[in-house]
């Protein structure tokens, strides 16, 4: 199993809106690196879902359950999209600036490159994230 982050703006499409649909494609990705990342995206991995731009903070889990395929959202079949279910919020959502703050998380994908939206997650990183988060999903 790999681990993920995935971003999303709040205002654009929130976690809220995840758990109402169910299962979600994850569009709209046009960088090529987070393209790469999506693709290498397998059914029954995890990804943190985090609230970009204004909140700036992990606010749940979801579950990869489609691998990657072409994005509908674009022309063309050089961008895909994977579909991802919510698992669970995090009781505890863990802002940017605490994970900024910690040293455990200083080579943390999402430091190192922080405008990646689709992003890996070390699996040391994602236990102790869900620790902190008190995530108790598996």
């Amino acid at each position: 199993m790999q681990y993920w982050l995935i971003k999303s703006e709040p205002e654009t499409f929130s976690w809220q809106q995840q758990v109402q649909n169910g299962v979600e494609p994850w569009t709209g990705v046009r960088n090529y690196q987070a393209r790469n990342n999506l693709s290498a995206m397998r059914c029954g991995d995890l990804a943190f879902f985090y609230h970009s731009v204004s909140d700036k903070e992990i606010v749940g889990v979801v579950e990869v359950v489609r691998e990657a395929y072409p994005d509908p959202t674009a022309e063309g079949e050089k961008w895909v999209c994977v579909d991802v279910k919510a698992r669970g919020a995090f009781a505890n959502p863990v802002s940017l600036a605490m994970i900024k703050s910690d040293p455990t998380l200083s080579e943390m994908a999402l430091l190192r490159q922080s405008r990646l939206s689709v992003a890996p997650v070390r699996e040391s990183e994602w236990i102790y994230l869900c620790q902190l988060g008190q995530w108790q999903g598996k």
